[in-house]
């Protein structure tokens, strides 16, 4: 294992970094793509069983959002601890911080699991349901409520093995769980399916939007299994066990404190989301339905910067860790230039296309009408992203926490919270549809000058204990 080690350690610090990052990043964008696909495929189904159900998928959005903060906090947390313990050459470290940060998440998860079916109405009224859509939402929030533990767990597992260069096994495990959903999602949700033209009519189990939900928390399960077997099989340079968890509450919290940026950048998604229902609920659920189906379509091609993103990470931080400052900079150079690229042709086909794509989820004219408009606005705004998401990303790698918390929360905190608030009371429905590119702008602005810094002072930088 020690011989494993090194060789790992070679290939990070040595392997020219353009092509370290791109063997990392596929697999780890086609995991991100195939899990936005999957919640697409959701939002796609369940938007044939009316507008309402739709909408309902939009409520439950920002709920799953504060499952993935959490989860997203102590996996990015413990990910960029462990790349800078092993470029560092501190691998039984590395194992404790993995063992401590997937026991916790385990166990955050149930307190979610608990609170959230316990008080079910409570929250989903503060999301945005009303009456009509209220029954909708319950039926889809109480097994994704239930998915929590494996959830939150499943973002440390695939962070870790990531940060250990590993990004093909968590591929193997997240995208067999996409997979799957996409193909049981009908069938879990239609009593019938008509094929060829009704030439053959397939069965299904027709629990309606409950049945989108429940094949939601068995394929969560799936990638979970899938992620924590390359553990128990020892593919993984770091242990997960019981023993390896630390007495130290100090270790906790600085995992918790290293994740804080995706917390920050989580949670105020979570909150987003719920003030976008609420304002969008003002014009109808016609609004809310199309707002949520443009926020389906904008997270999977953005899942793709992520997903490059999440393959610079694991360079970043073990270089930084093995003080290859010039291979971080080379990195981050690579991370945004490609990112741009990939946006804008994405971004492209978006704005030319978006009737036509909103049409396929949703074929009622009022949503076309709204998540058109919604959806030109926000994808001609997606290559800001790279630089977004790319100085972000550095500032947490190399454990710049204060930083990366701070940009983290400008997108969908700072900047779009206020937005969404202050534009609709100007410009009615239009506040509503333009908000998120507005906060695009300004973060993209705010970045720019965090990004010059970092490089003025990276030659002097040295490792945050």
């Amino acid at each position: 294992m020690e011989k494993n080690a090194d060789e790992q350690y070679n290939k990070m610090v040595n392997t020219p970094v353009w092509k370290l990052i791109t063997k990392l990043a596929i697999p780890t964008i086609i995991s991100m793509l195939v899990t936005s696909l999957y919640n697409m495929a959701d939002t796609f189904f369940v938007s044939q069983l009316g507008t309402e159900a739709s909408a309902a998928v939009g409520i439950v959005f920002p709920i799953m959002s504060i499952i993935q903060a959490c989860g997203f906090t102590l996996g990015m947390g413990s990910g960029s601890l462990v790349s800078i313990r092993l470029g560092q050459k501190r691998n039984e470290e590395a194992s404790i911080i993995s063992s401590t940060a997937f026991f916790a998440a385990l166990g955050v998860g149930l307190l979610i699991t608990i609170f959230g079916n316990s008080f079910a109405r409570v929250v989903l009224g503060f999301a945005g349901a009303d009456d009509s859509v209220l029954p909708f939402a319950r039926d889809y929030a109480f097994y994704i409520f239930w998915g929590a533990p494996f959830m939150c767990a499943s973002f440390v597992l695939n962070n870790d093995l990531r940060a250990e260069g590993k990004a093909f096994f968590s591929m193997i495990a997240l995208t067999t769980g996409g997979v799957l959903n996409m193909i049981l999602d009908p069938f879990f949700i239609f009593k019938e399916m008509p094929l060829f033209g009704g030439s053959l009519v397939l069965k299904g189990f027709g629990l309606g939007i409950r049945g989108a939900a429940l094949c939601t928390l068995l394929t969560q399960f799936t990638s979970f299994w899938l992620l924590f077997s390359f553990y128990l099989r020892r593919k993984s340079i770091c242990h997960i066990s019981i023993k390896n968890v630390s007495k130290d509450i100090r270790l906790l919290g600085k995992v918790t404190a290293t994740g804080l940026p995706s917390l920050a950048r989580q949670g105020l998604a979570s909150i987003a989301s719920i003030l976008l229902n609420r304002n969008a609920a003002l014009f109808g659920v016609s609004a809310i339905a199309a707002m949520s189906i443009v926020g389906k379509i904008i997270m999977f091609i953005a899942s793709m910067m992520i997903g490059i993103g999440q393959g610079f990470s694991p360079v970043s931080g073990y270089n930084y860790g093995a003080k290859r400052y010039d291979r971080v900079k080379k990195a981050y150079v690579f991370l945004v230039c490609s990112g741009a690229a990939v946006m804008s042709v994405f971004a492209a086909a978006a704005v030319i296309f978006a009737p036509q794509i909103i049409a396929a989820f949703r074929n009622d004219p009022d949503v076309i009408a709204v998540g058109s408009v919604a959806l030109r606005w926000q994808a001609a705004f997606l290559p800001l992203h790279a630089l977004i998401v790319g100085t972000n990303m550095l500032m947490q790698s190399t454990r710049h926490i204060k930083a990366a918390t701070f940009l983290s929360m400008n997108r969908q905190g700072i900047y779009f919270i206020p937005a969404i608030l202050i534009l609709p009371q100007l410009f009615g429905l239009f506040g509503v549809e333009i908000s998120q590119a507005v906060a695009d702008l300004f973060s993209t602005f705010t970045a720019i000058p965090y990004m010059i810094w970092f490089f003025r002072k990276l030659p002097k930088t040295e490792i945050s204990e």
